[in-house]
């Protein structure tokens, strides 16, 4: 996979595979959107809200065939020339993040959609307290929990929340 170069390469993903499915009744790209307009009612920063928006761009590099690795590792990887780590890190570590929230909280897991229940026991299940303690040492993991909790609340079939156009000058004003 080779990073991306522009916000066009990005958006354009999103153009060809974001009406695909996501683990649920929703389409990758409203997962997204919704994802994002969460972290912008919580009065999230410019880059959290970025992140929001781009926290799953590693499913749409499978679906395009351009990537066989975790979304959680290649999203970042594609990201990370255009994108700061401020932006990069909470998405690399949002899967780790629910694992992390069902180690450390006994009600989470309770909250997670029939998909996210599904894929946790792929992504290895609940963190040990070992591994939870680890996890807080790396950098932005606060905003990856938080942006944990947004992913979770992304999931509504038939939400109407702003269009990926509208965070077009946003992500431009990000950009390296």
């Amino acid at each position: 996979m080779t990073p991306a170069t522009s916000l066009a390469e990005v958006v354009s993903l999103y153009q060809r595979w974001g009406d695909d499915n996501y683990d649920e009744d929703l389409s990758q790209l409203a997962h997204a959107e919704q994802t994002a307009a969460r972290a912008v009612a919580s009065g999230s920063g410019e880059a959290l809200i970025a992140a929001a928006l781009l926290h799953d761009v590693g499913h749409l590099l499978h679906l395009a065939a351009l990537s066989d690795a975790r979304h959680e590792t290649s999203g970042p990887a594609y990201l990370g020339a255009l994108f700061g780590p401020d932006i990069t890190d909470p998405i690399a570590l949002h899967v780790e993040a629910k694992r992390y929230l069902c180690a450390v909280d006994a009600t989470y897991h309770d909250t997670l959609s029939v998909g996210s229940r599904q894929s946790l026991v792929r992504q290895g299940g609940p963190m040990t307290a070992t591994d939870s303690a680890a996890f807080e040492t790396q950098p932005g993991w606060g905003d990856a929990v938080q942006l944990r909790r947004w992913d979770d609340e992304g999931k509504v079939d038939g939400l109407t929340v702003a269009p990926l156009a509208e965070y077009l000058p946003l992500l431009e004003g990000l950009r390296r």
